[in-house]
């Protein structure tokens, strides 16, 4: 037979997927259900998620694209600009009802698959903006040793992965946390940016790159701006943030 008419690499590959498939079908990590079959070579996702839960969990709709609180004002009034020196932030949904549930459940051990869908719907919904700050490699935001000891999984490690596997970027471990600090949850808003101040050190690999910064949760953005400075001062020479979740309030960030 003439190599012409052997079967492509890209075809065998196919195949393949599509007897995996067809064992083993693809279901949405978040409920179980199946989703239909991708038409043409509409390439799955590393995470499949079905459309009702996607409709559910990408809640974000119109934010400031400096403090992510819901509006069409870019920047909002409300933080006027102000977000440390975070430049740009993307946000999948409200902290509330199914994100809540989803972000939850990402944080347990069990649930890597869980964070990796959230991710996937981040590069899907947001996918356009992140590509345009042309960020050159992705960071998690860090959490303490002693910490993600107990916990045993970081969430916002595996959104990280999640997020650069769908931007086709590096993830790199390159800010830690240089003393254990006090949840966030746990305290006053007033109080948050000072327990975090200084609380991050990032390596000398940053430097005159653009970062993405990646969290499961932000609420006054206190973390995200350690983060931020802790990589500018490291050299960094842009850094951008993609969360999750968002809680939500009235109040400037």
């Amino acid at each position: 037979m003439p190599l012409s008419e052997l079967p492509s690499i890209v075809s065998c590959r196919r195949w393949a997927a599509q007897a995996f498939d067809l064992l083993w079908p693809p279901r949405c990590v978040f409920c179980g259900a199946e989703p239909p079959p991708a038409a043409g070579d509409e390439r799955r996702r590393l995470a499949e998620v079905c459309e009702d839960c996607g409709r559910s969990l990408a809640t974000g709709g119109s934010r400031c694209g400096r403090c992510g609180q819901p509006g069409d004002d870019d920047p909002c009034s409300r933080c006027g600009g102000r977000l440390g020196e975070c430049a740009g932030i993307v946000v999948l949904g409200s902290y509330a009802d199914a994100v809540r549930d989803a972000v939850l459940r990402a944080k347990r051990p069990a649930g890597d698959l869980l964070a990796a869908g959230l991710a996937a719907l981040i590069v899907e919904r947001h996918g356009d903006r992140l590509r345009s700050w042309r960020p050159d490699l992705v960071v998690p935001v860090p959490m303490h040793w002693t910490r993600r000891l107990v916990r045993g999984t970081s969430a916002a490690d595996e959104l990280a992965r999640g997020v650069a596997a769908g931007l086709g970027l590096p993830v790199r471990r390159a800010v830690r946390r240089s003393r254990r600090t006090v949840m966030q949850n746990s305290l006053p808003r007033g109080d948050r940016r000072g327990n975090v101040a200084g609380a991050f050190r990032a390596g000398r690999g940053v430097a005159g790159r653009r970062v993405l910064v990646v969290d499961d949760v932000t609420t006054t953005g206190a973390t995200l701006a350690a983060c931020s400075a802790a990589l500018l001062s490291a050299g960094a020479t842009a850094v951008y943030a993609a969360v999750a979740a968002r809680a939500d309030t009235s109040d400037v960030p």
